[in-house]
């Protein structure tokens, strides 16, 4: 498991390992504080197996898995599904859920870059979304990403724009007036705008395919809009084959 002096060498703020770590055993609760990942998670599953055409029998890594919501739906889907995470208390939560849905994932304890540099060129599909607004160095992340992925292997990254719109909705609307989420989950300077992230995907190497915004109207729920990507967005890209 990681420790206090491991974590301090690598790319994890402690305090959002604390705050995740302290709402594991409600990852599974649909109503409760992770319910917005509940709600939005069909639509990311499907935007990935839409443009990997499916993932039956396709070795998967999902960074920042948390307690395994996307990694079990993957898992469904017939990937062979590896999680990656650094905060315990959630990949136990993940572990046993998983045990109790007879779904056969690997679940680790481990840095994005440190699994990355054992395991290069391994993985048909990466996965991270909703993680790289947590850590200090998201390029690393992006790198690492990168760096698992085969050549010809697609990433997907989720996060959140930033500008006054997704602070309103993502910070003011979802912590304090719909309490969607506890307050304090996010911070707005770490939200990551879409031209910073192509950035980052371009210094590795990865080419964006399709990108496109998330957004919710309480008559429709949530849905995608690719001509908006003022908040919530995903993108899909490729490493080139080589």
């Amino acid at each position: 498991m990681t420790t206090a002096n491991t974590q301090s060498n690598q790319n994890v703020d402690p305090q959002e390992i604390d705050k995740f770590s302290a709402l594991a055993s409600r990852w599974w609760d649909p109503e409760g504080e992770f319910k917005p990942l509940h709600k939005i998670n069909p639509l990311r599953l499907d935007y990935i197996l839409d443009h990997c055409g499916g993932v039956f029998d396709k070795n998967t890594l999902d960074i920042g898995c948390g307690g395994g919501l996307l990694a079990e739906g993957l898992a469904r889907a017939g990937a062979k599904v590896t999680g990656i995470d650094l905060a315990p208390a959630s990949l136990e939560v993940a572990r046993l859920h998983a045990l109790e849905s007879q779904l056969d994932i690997s679940y680790q304890a481990v840095s994005a870059e440190a699994f990355a540099a054992e395991h290069s060129n391994q993985f048909d599909v990466v996965t991270c979304l909703e993680m790289l607004e947590h850590v200090p160095d998201p390029a690393a992340i992006v790198a690492a990403a990168a760096q698992a992925v085969k050549p010809g292997g697609k990433v997907f990254f989720s996060t959140l724009n930033r500008n006054v719109k997704s602070w309103l909705l993502g910070i003011v609307a979802a912590e304090y007036v719909l309490r969607w989420v506890p307050t304090g989950t996010h911070q707005h300077q770490k939200f990551i705008r879409p031209s910073e992230l192509l950035q980052m995907t371009d210094a590795a190497g990865l080419v964006a395919q399709n990108m496109t915004g998330m957004h919710y109207l309480p008559w429709r729920g949530f849905y995608f809009d690719n001509s908006n990507v003022d908040v919530n967005y995903i993108v899909c890209l490729e490493r080139p084959a080589e």
